[in-house]
């Protein structure tokens, strides 16, 4: 059968994905596999591919327009840097910590990896049930620490294959931080700096997209996935992003509030470990407590808000975010501390 190439692939049709897989060769002419489309996802369209034989593809399709209320577009083609993300995180990343990469379609802007086996569980999840476990933070400090680590030791290369910035700044500097500064001017001067020395500063590969809800959990262990954003840049933007949901959900759940404030410096303590003696560390930890900040403001005021928090969580959040911005602390243990106390001070109030 030839292939229709007039007409565009919507791989959360299934009879549509099941012929196209059939077409060029990746699964048999008489193949029914089982297809299951995943929710949740606002930038790629995503489904599960069961195959006859027991294995299982997640195949995605960026998206131009995301899922958001506000316009937001980005170019599709940011579906193969996560193609690239995947085949070079399979050799930096802790064994086992990467979806291994099946093929990608440059025309219909589409990949698909190895699905994670069942059973596992999205570690945001977990997270917003109140299930804080310290090995899993500790993982999630130790995976950072060592893409960061092993990234710099080959930086001659990596920065060379990742020197692309375009989807970073589309759906992280623009997004979070330029309308975000647009939305709240009191922090229009510190966001500005902060972006101009996030352009300056490359010194390693940045995930770009170090979040809980990036993670799944399988076998007790943290398997990352979602890297449409990589690019060789300054890693201090990881830390703050990262740190972000750890505190962001302190603020949220009362009652374990101090044992995600201890689950943010357990993270943070493991980061240091495996990223060892760099030398870039000390000036970094300054910018990702600043990254820290600005992030936690982009989540409440930006163009992807935290879907957890009510309103007034929000206006809080960015009170308090905002009490910072003139005098903020040198290190990301001292940010920690001060942000809880402040956050339990207008609860307080």
């Amino acid at each position: 059968m030839q292939e229709d190439t007039n007409v565009a692939l919507d791989i959360e049709q299934p009879a549509m994905l099941k012929n196209y897989l059939q077409q060029h060769n990746r699964i048999g002419p008489d193949e029914d596999p089982i297809i299951q489309v995943l929710a949740g996802g606002i930038s790629n369209r995503t489904v599960l591919v069961q195959r006859s034989a027991g294995e299982s593809w997640v195949v995605k399709q960026a998206l131009s327009k995301l899922r958001v209320a506000t316009d937001w577009f980005s170019s599709p083609e940011r579906i193969h840097r996560e193609a690239l993300g995947i085949r070079w995180l399979s050799r930096l990343a802790p064994a086992g910590t990467i979806t291994p990469f099946i093929f990608e379609d440059h025309t219909q802007h589409l990949l698909a990896m190895q699905a994670v086996p069942q059973p596992h569980i999205n570690w945001k999840t977990l997270l917003l049930a109140g299930q804080v476990q310290d090995r899993h933070v500790a993982q999630f400090g130790h995976l950072l620490g060592s893409i960061h680590r092993n990234a710099y030791e080959q930086r001659e290369e990596v920065a060379r294959v990742f020197a692309d910035t375009s989807f970073f700044e589309s759906l992280r500097i623009e997004p979070y931080y330029l309308y975000t500064a647009s939305q709240v001017p009191e922090a229009a001067t510190f966001i500005d700096t902060l972006v101009q020395a996030t352009r300056a500063n490359q010194l390693t590969l940045v995930h770009g997209d170090y979040s809980p809800k990036n993670v799944l959990i399988y076998a007790d262990q943290l398997i990352l996935l979602d890297h449409e954003v990589i690019h060789y840049g300054d890693p201090a933007f990881d830390i703050g992003f990262s740190l972000t949901h750890l505190l962001s959900k302190a603020h949220h759940l009362t009652e374990q509030r101090q044992e995600f404030a201890q689950a943010a410096s357990i993270y943070w303590q493991n980061y240091k470990n495996s990223l060892g003696d760099v030398p870039w560390f000390a000036r970094m930890e300054e910018r990702a407590v600043r990254h820290t900040l600005a992030c936690m403001l982009a989540r409440v005021a930006g163009r992807s808000l935290l879907e957890y928090f009510s309103s007034a969580e929000r206006q809080h959040q960015c009170q308090v975010i905002l009490s910072f911005i003139d005098t903020y602390p040198a290190t990301i243990p001292e940010l920690i501390s001060q942000f809880i106390e402040r956050i339990n001070h207008n609860d307080d109030n």
